[in-house]
């Protein structure tokens, strides 16, 4: 699971830690260390200082920790303009048709 700017940053780490509560459920124990990492790798390429930053201190925070902060990331990141690429997956002509027009609105010639 990849976050594609779709919902918020808060919104994708609360999706992660519950799919992390439904594994938990099944009989797999998933330590939040392991969550942390779960989250950090499905971060898009914006984020990838943040992610160093992560990696290069001793501190290791909690997934709560985690979400406080990428919220934080995710606010930065949009007054400074970056915008988080949204991924469109699909088959068939509509979905060119949709990304076409999407440009033409907001480029017009």
């Amino acid at each position: 699971m990849k976050y594609d700017g779709t919902r918020s940053m808060h919104e994708h780490c609360i999706e992660m830690t519950n799919l992390a509560a439904k594994l938990k459920n099944l009989g797999m124990s998933v330590d939040d260390s392991f969550l942390v990492q779960f989250i950090l790798n499905s971060l898009p390429p914006q984020y990838g200082p943040f992610q160093i930053n992560y990696n290069t201190t001793d501190e290791k925070w909690t997934s709560n920790e985690l979400t406080g902060k990428l919220v934080q990331e995710e606010s930065r990141l949009g007054r400074e303009g970056i915008k988080v690429a949204h991924y469109v997956q699909g088959a068939g002509s509509k979905v060119g048709k949709g990304i076409k027009r999407a440009i033409k609105e907001h480029h017009p010639t």
